[in-house]
């Protein structure tokens, strides 16, 4: 898949002219979305995935299509999990509703700024050593086995963590636990400082970048391709913020996620140390020469990724739906 700079350009231009329009047309003025905002919008930011993905597919063909709509619907699965710890943050910081769209568009950037790097540095690795696939796969397995383990824990993990990265932010620089309207930085004193809502635009940038660290590994074992792995993060994080208000209470009802995600994560790793078996330079296996196993193609990685989401939500809302009580006779 050959990528010109001019399209690369022109794809980071259109990215970040997205996030200025949203944040003219529904952050600038502080409010509380309503429940039609956010579902417009989200149809509208998935609508955009979508069509992106046609425009791969005319461009560069079915395979590379394929590619971009597992990666970003793996992504978007993903980055439903942050949800969680979005609402744990702004609990923690009382973050007013009405800037909460603020908050979450500016960390939401910052996440994506980070993400490029990560990115870069993936694709920098891959193409150097080949071996880097069962790093990447052994890391999925192992963080599979993780969310498996924690889930139904989430929130007191997250909050842990969360603590933590407060902690590390408030010793190195001067903050105050005192609002000034939506101001990030403002005066105590006559010195500056940051409010609770900068802190907690810097935790939420800084923990999305730690989601990052199984996300990205696995959106490479799904394409090797750089110019996809960043489009699919960025079309999954661009319509993050209006997923947040649309799911709302919806996140506790998804009580199977975790399990859901551990699967795919963990499906995707058995992925990648396959391919790295077929790519397999180490001296150590097989005397240094390819190892013939199976290569599962992007069009099962997509069933099985779409299929294992729908069973997990189906489920989740089966198992969390309200029990009607039978009148006593």
């Amino acid at each position: 898949m050959h990528v010109s700079a001019l399209v690369w350009v022109v794809t980071c231009a259109v990215i970040i002219g997205l996030f200025v329009f949203d944040f003219y047309a529904h952050v600038r003025t502080p409010h509380e979305p309503t429940f039609k905002e956010s579902a417009g919008w989200s149809a509208v930011y998935i609508g955009l995935a979508v069509l992106f993905g046609l425009v791969v597919y005319w461009q560069w063909g079915g395979a590379y299509a394929g590619e971009f709509y597992a990666g970003f619907i793996t992504e978007k699965s993903l980055s439903i999990d942050n949800l969680f710890v979005f609402v744990i943050i702004m609990a923690r910081f009382a973050v007013p509703k009405i800037y909460q769209q603020k908050v979450l568009l500016f960390g939401i950037v910052i996440a994506l700024v980070l993400r490029g790097a990560f990115i870069a540095v993936g694709a920098a690795a891959i193409n150097a050593y080949s071996w880097v696939f069962y790093l990447f796969g052994a890391f999925l397995v192992f963080t599979a086995v993780k969310l498996a383990r924690d889930a139904g824990h989430e929130p007191d993990t997250e909050a842990k963590r969360d603590s933590r990265l407060v902690a590390m932010v408030k010793s190195k620089l001067p903050t105050t636990d005192v609002y000034d309207g939506g101001k990030m930085i403002t005066r105590v004193g006559g010195r500056r400082v940051l409010t609770p809502m900068m802190v907690a635009l810097v935790v939420i940038g800084f923990t999305d970048v730690l989601f990052a660290l199984d996300s990205i590994p696995a959106i490479y074992g799904l394409t090797q391709e750089a110019y996809l792995v960043f489009t699919a993060n960025a079309f999954a994080l661009m319509g993050l913020r209006q997923l947040y208000f649309l799911l709302g209470g919806l996140l506790d009802r998804l009580v199977y996620l975790s399990y859901g995600l551990a699967l795919i994560l963990a499906f995707i790793g058995a992925k990648l140390v396959l391919h790295a078996l077929h790519e397999n330079t180490l001296p150590f296996i097989n005397g240094g020469e390819h190892v013939a196993v199976v290569d599962i193609p992007t069009s099962v990685s997509l069933v099985v990724i779409i299929g294992v989401l729908a069973v997990t939500t189906v489920a989740s809302l089966i198992k969390s739906r309200p029990r009607t009580r039978t009148p006593a006779s």
